[in-house]
């Protein structure tokens, strides 16, 4: 039988903590303080940016309606995909959720005539709810049934769209 070698465990260092310190003593609790209080800040403005926002999807959901083009269709993209980003920062999950959906429809469908007009408002008309109605709990039944139908319905006209193809 072989002779046993013992078993040798040695732990590498971390650098990072080495670097940044070992405790929470080296943070500065007062720029944390004072972070906070600027994210509280600009809660304030929160309302008016998502206004802003869920206002420019609207406007690029008319211009592709009225237009349908690779242009147009970008600029739907683009102001689903910022909503996809900045909702949940903005306190509005549920229209995040909504927005990727939209997003997810008009990335997969890069010909403008290929995208159907009444999802895209069913999607638009969603987020516009959420906003006004200031549905910011994703536990809400209502606002989770409706995006749950919106991603099917996404994933009904994809699977439709791969088979023509």
């Amino acid at each position: 039988m072989p002779k046993e070698h013992p078993i040798e465990i040695f732990m590498p260092p971390n650098m990072l903590k080495a670097k940044v310190g070992g405790s929470v003593a080296g943070l500065d609790l007062g720029a944390i303080k004072r972070a906070e209080a600027a994210m509280d800040a600009l809660k304030t403005d929160f309302a008016q940016w998502i206004a802003d926002d869920v206002e420019r999807l609207g406007k690029a959901r008319d211009g592709f309606a009225a237009t349908r083009s690779a242009e147009t269709r970008e600029a739907l993209f683009r102001a689903a995909h910022d909503l996809k980003g900045q909702g949940a920062t903005f306190e509005f999950p549920l229209i995040a959720r909504m927005a990727a959906s939209l997003s997810k429809l008009v990335d997969a469908l890069q010909e403008p005539a290929a995208l159907p007009l009444n999802l895209v408002d069913a999607h638009v008309d969603a987020i516009r709810i959420v906003f006004r109605d200031k549905i910011h709990d994703t536990s809400n039944r209502m606002a989770i049934v409706l995006a749950e139908e919106l991603e099917a319905r996404v994933v009904e006209t994809l699977e439709i769209a791969a088979r023509a193809a």
